[in-house]
């Protein structure tokens, strides 16, 4: 059995232990309440590929770093997993809307363009986790049932790198107005940003409209990965209420296709 469907089985034991028994819960299974404006970090994992099952760090590809990096794994589902669980410079706030946000700018020099394009060759994937969920890119299914199904991570690059749209669905009580997350989605994209001058404390880009931060019409243009070549990495992120309670927040996951 290979490390991710042993990952997809232990998820699938902790869900059926949670629901046999409400009173007990394995560590980092127990369900979060956030209130609105709660910091939300976001963890980075490996980067995976099933063309060639070799797993790599996150870090190894030249993505923007927080000042130091550190081992993140912080409870029992996310050590199971056996995986390089780090921090990252990716933080919501919860239940509050960003639009083209500005993470940090890159040069890539040789070595860096050439790790981009060989890791886009051989399909590998970003693997993200929020609230010990995993990030997964939603995908219509084909066979005309009124469902969707998740793919696991985004890959690194369609021949470009991308800028992010993330979004978290939440189950919120309505009696506390506190919040869980059940779900976190991204739509990878590919951007070629432009700014006048870089300011490394309050960084704008002039693709973004400065008022509504949203894209310019026409400014859609893709990031090419070459040496010298300049990577501005962005990302939205939006929240959507959802049905799904916390206890079945691994459902939809669990229906993925494993490649």
């Amino acid at each position: 059995m290979d490390r991710g469907r042993r990952w997809v089985w232990l998820s699938a034991i902790f869900i059926s232990l949670l629901s046999s028994a409400h009173s007990f819960y394995l560590p980092g299974v127990a369900p979060r309440d956030f209130q609105t404006g709660d910091p939300l970090n976001i963890k980075v994992n490996k980067l995976s590929s099933t063309k060639t099952q070799l797993p790599y760090d996150y870090y190894f590809l030249k993505y923007c770093r927080p000042t130091k990096i550190l081992n993140s794994a912080e409870n029992l589902g996310e050590v199971l997993r056996g995986d390089r669980i780090e921090n990252s410079v990716y933080t919501f706030q919860m239940r509050q809307e960003q639009s083209c946000q500005v993470v940090c700018k890159e040069k890539l020099d040789a070595e860096s363009a050439k790790n981009f394009k060989e890791k886009i060759d051989d399909e590998y994937r970003v693997n993200m986790i929020l609230d010990n969920l995993p990030v997964a890119v939603l995908r219509q299914r084909r066979d005309g049932i009124q469902s969707t199904t998740y793919e696991h991570g985004f890959r690194v690059g369609f021949k470009g790198n991308y800028a992010g749209s993330f979004r978290v669905m939440y189950h919120k009580d309505p009696e506390t107005d506190t919040a869980r997350i059940v779900g976190f989605e991204v739509t990878p994209n590919s951007i070629n940003h432009e700014y006048k001058e870089w300011d490394d404390k309050n960084p704008q880009v002039t693709t973004c409209n400065e008022n509504t931060k949203n894209l310019v019409p026409g400014s859609t243009v893709p990031q090419e990965v070459d040496t010298d070549e300049e990577v501005v990495f962005t990302y939205d992120v939006s929240f959507k209420e959802s049905d799904v309670k916390w206890a079945s927040r691994w459902d939809t996951y669990l229906l993925m296709n494993d490649d």
